[in-house]
């Protein structure tokens, strides 16, 4: 037995600690997580940050073990209660409840194992363990869950809004991110088509000129295509061609109401939970990062990087246009593409320039006949 996952299960388990590393070895090169985590099986006397506590939904005490995962003593523990039809994940007072596919994988736990030991979070390795399958790691040089149909389902979601949100081209190209609307006239006058208009810390009179400004610059190139983050009932009253929100968003914007104003929606993400979660409301795109880290914006996911973007890309690039973002440059800029996006959103790479025409033309050269040149 690999000395890789002696250690991983609760109380130690040799049969699935093989499994694990017979799964782990066809899933590629990954950079191991940092504080590796604690399989257990059967309830330790006191979890331990860093103990996933797998029980069964039919357990008389399943909800007290996965209510220990939240306590003050052991804010890193986390809880799993799995049954038949999914999965429902407990982590510092938070619930993550997926509906799977198909009826769970005997070596479902072991791939849980392979996924965290591959430096996913607890959630996005528990997505990625409900698509998988038994002797998935037989099948094929590379293991990895791809297909979308295989994935769970997040729980108890309302249903999608309707009408859907208008759609986007499937390549959005160069896609600048920037701070007021003499920025997104800028940018409009170099030839970018996509823009997305973040503004931070406005009065509510100077936000909603921003958004105007910004709008009315759109509108004079035909094909142009102007965001607006957050903001999304400015966007709607100023007639934006669409607007961007977070995941934090998506439990407090009127949906509907963005759908039936005709907006497009860009929804952003950090993993396969995320992803799962965004596409269920069908967006016009789907933001895959941060790529690398940045500075420009705080996000609580850390850098993904190129490997973990284009597995996204395989999974959800028949669902949605996706656009990577997240401290890409001139010189990343190629390899961020080469993950299979059609879209890569930049910030200071254009803001920061010392010449940001001659930043934008560079950065649109990467991006043939997308654009025209002006």
């Amino acid at each position: 037995m690999s000395a890789r996952f002696a250690d991983t299960f609760w109380p130690p388990a040799d049969e699935l600690a093989e499994a694990a590393e017979r799964i782990r070895a066809r899933l590629g090169d990954w950079p191991g997580t940092a504080a590796p985590w604690r399989l257990c099986v059967a309830a330790p006397d006191v979890p331990a940050d860093g103990d996933v506590l797998i029980v069964s939904a039919g357990d008389r005490t399943a909800q007290a073990r996965a209510s220990a995962a939240s306590r003050p003593a052991s804010p890193d523990a986390v809880a799993i209660e799995f049954d038949e039809q999914g999965a429902v994940l407990h982590a510092a007072g938070a619930r993550y409840a997926l509906d799977a596919a198909h009826p769970l994988a005997d070596d479902w736990i072991a791939a849980l194992a392979a996924f965290l030991d591959c430096g996913f979070a607890p959630v996005d390795a528990l997505v990625l363990a409900l698509a998988w399958r038994d002797g998935d790691e037989t099948r094929a040089v590379d293991a990895w869950p791809v297909d979308a149909a295989r994935f769970p389902r997040v729980a108890g979601l309302p249903a999608a809004p309707e009408p859907a949100f208008a759609p986007c081209p499937a390549q959005l190209g160069l896609y600048p991110v920037v701070p007021d609307a003499e920025w997104v006239e800028r940018v409009l006058d170099c030839g970018v088509r996509t823009v997305q208009l973040r503004v931070k810390g406005a009065a509510p009179d100077a936000l909603r000129r921003e958004i105007a400004r910004a709008v009315a610059a759109g509108r004079r190139y035909p094909d142009a295509r102007v965001f607006i983050n957050d903001h999304w009932q400015i966007a709607a009253d100023e007639g934006a061609y669409g607007v961007h929100l977070g995941q934090e968003d998506l439990e407090t914007a009127d949906l509907a109401a963005i759908a039936r104003a005709g907006l497009r929606l860009g929804l952003s993400s950090h993993g396969y939970y995320e992803m799962l979660r965004a596409l269920h409301e069908r967006p016009s795109y789907l933001a895959l990062g941060p790529v690398y880290a940045t500075a420009t914006k705080a996000v609580a996911a850390p850098p993904q990087g190129l490997a973990r973007i284009a597995r996204y890309a395989r999974f959800a690039g028949a669902r949605a246009p996706l656009v990577a973002i997240g401290g890409v440059g001139l010189d990343t800029l190629p390899d961020v593409l080469a993950t299979g996006v059609g879209s890569v959103a930049v910030v200071s790479a254009v803001t920061a320039a010392a010449d940001y025409r001659t930043a934008l033309i560079a950065l649109q050269q990467c991006f043939p006949g997308q654009f025209d040149n002006h």
